[in-house]
């Protein structure tokens, strides 16, 4: 098949649910690293939802807190950093990630005591991603835990360990498609390509997320020499 990479555009095309998403890659100058993360949603709880960025923390809050049905999984901090490591997941499996960290502890062993979300029918899988920055360089590892069994009562749980590739990224979705119940992703993260403008790899995404059920992305490019950041965060629904 040789080296194939996807447009983002071409990643999301026709899938009008892939759920929630985590792209890490590097840019095609090879200066950044790169990473978005979007959510959508399909019923009023999931969708009543706004990025909040604070430093380097990304937190979800209910844009109306008087619709509120279930905060435990709607309302988490998708990014967190930890010194040089930026961790990106679909839930409060970040604290977790955190708290490992801080002990010294790796990503997988922190994934390791964690399972997909408690949602029956669908058992949401639970999708992470870490960077690893180095002065002028970069790793990433990407994880996804999901049910085994379709029954809830099983675990099976995916790493995956990334040496970056000049304008290549990786994408890992929550659902392959929509459906009731939701099927979970299958498979490798996809490879798709990472431009260089931060913006434009904003914009390609949001514009192709389906309309009616995107809430809001943000994204984030990191300069692997001077350790500048530069994000875009963009909400459906504005305060």
């Amino acid at each position: 098949m040789g080296y194939i990479r996807k447009s983002m555009k071409r990643a999301l095309a026709g899938n009008s649910y892939p759920g929630r998403g985590i792209v890490i890659g590097k840019s095609s100058d090879g200066r950044k690293a790169m990473f978005a993360y979007f959510i959508m949603g399909r019923s009023e709880n999931s969708r009543n939802r706004v990025f909040v960025e604070n430093g380097d923390e990304v937190t979800i809050y209910p844009f109306d807190e008087s619709k509120v049905e279930d905060p435990s999984l709607i309302i988490y901090s998708p990014v967190k950093q930890v010194g040089s490591d930026i961790i990106v997941t679909n839930g409060d499996q970040t604290d977790t990630i955190e708290e490992f960290l801080q002990k010294g502890k790796c990503f997988r062993c922190a994934l390791n005591t964690r399972t997909f979300e408690p949602d029956a029918p669908n058992y949401t899988p639970r999708i992470s991603g870490i960077l690893h920055l180095k002065k002028g360089g970069f790793t990433y590892e990407m994880s996804i835990l999901k049910s085994a069994d379709g029954k809830g009562v099983k675990c099976n749980r995916f790493t995956f360990d990334y040496e970056p590739v000049n304008g290549t990224g990786h994408f890992i979705h929550t659902y392959e498609k929509d459906g009731n119940p939701l099927p979970t992703f299958e498979g490798e993260p996809e490879r798709v390509a990472i431009p260089n403008d931060v913006n434009a790899f904003a914009e390609e995404i949001w514009q192709n997320l389906d309309a009616n059920n995107k809430i809001a992305l943000y994204v984030r490019a990191v300069n692997l020499r001077t350790w500048q950041s530069e994000s875009v965060l963009i909400n459906k629904y504005q305060k």
